[in-house]
């Protein structure tokens, strides 16, 4: 697979993966494949599942800049901010020179950045930590409980972590889900999810005052084992943020298109 074809996959995954959480959020989603543009937009108050991304491969400045456009004009007729997902290997050379500015023409500012992960990681041992026990999410209270962790780890209040996640049966049988206790208490959490033949981990978080213990990458290696153990899938994929990027790679993943996320302008 080329460096091309891997960021091609990790778009991919965003799209295939997003249609089945943003659905399960709100079945009357806004999910439309447009002419370069994907939206996944749920109108929910946790902004990861309001999601736009550009999907032509190849893209000069000029088609890059209109893209950005008639993403900020959908972002604009939502209720809920969200994000623009850009995966910048799939710009050519001159627009990803350029992207930061043409997104400011648009509307659009910088809001983070992110990394695309992918791997043929299997098989891998039965995870273990010493301070944490594993339990599948599979009911209410755990599902609340991964939503306060990610509200927690990206800065959100917790009534946006429990607006993504509270009530979902999706996540409750179809997400391979799990909480890391230490003495009972949730501290970590990670999750991964059928997408077009992989495994896709999806919503990785620490508690800030438990991070860098090896909790994060404990818990992710549990979901993808079990994951795996139910699929028989091999090949896995994530979107990684800064904090989460040194991680992946000792559990066998490799980088693939850097990403930036966009909010609209204030």
């Amino acid at each position: 697979m080329t460096d091309l074809d891997a960021s091609v996959e990790s778009m991919e995954q965003l799209a295939v993966a997003w249609r089945a959480m943003v659905l399960d959020r709100d079945a009357g989603a806004d999910v439309r494949d447009l002419p370069g543009i994907a939206v996944r937009w749920a109108d929910c108050g946790f902004a990861f599942w309001n999601c736009v991304t550009l999907t032509e491969v190849g893209a000069d400045a000029r088609l890059a800049e209109r893209r950005l456009g008639e993403a900020a004009d959908i972002m604009r007729a939502k209720r809920r901010p969200g994000f623009l997902w850009v995966f910048e290997d799939l710009l050519d050379a001159e627009a990803r020179a350029s992207l930061d500015e043409a997104a400011g023409r648009a509307g659009l500012t910088y809001a983070f950045p992110g990394t695309g992960m992918a791997g043929d990681l299997f098989p891998l041992p039965e995870p273990a930590h010493p301070e944490l026990d594993f339990v599948r999410v599979s009911e209410e209270e755990h599902l609340l409980a991964y939503a306060d962790l990610n509200s927690r780890a990206y800065g959100f209040p917790l009534e946006a972590g429990r607006d993504g996640l509270a009530g979902s049966s999706l996540w409750r049988s179809g997400v391979h889900a799990y909480l890391g206790l230490r003495q009972g208490e949730p501290v970590t959490c990670a999750a991964t999810v059928e997408a077009a033949g992989r495994l896709f981990v999806v919503l990785v978080a620490t508690d800030p005052q438990w991070e860098r213990r090896g909790y994060g990458e404990a818990v992710t290696r549990k979901a993808l084992y079990e994951g795996a153990r139910a699929t028989g899938l091999t090949r896995a994929t994530l979107h990684a943020t800064a904090a989460g990027a040194p991680v992946y790679p000792r559990i066998g993943f490799t980088p693939n298109s850097a990403m930036r996320f966009y909010g609209l302008q204030a």
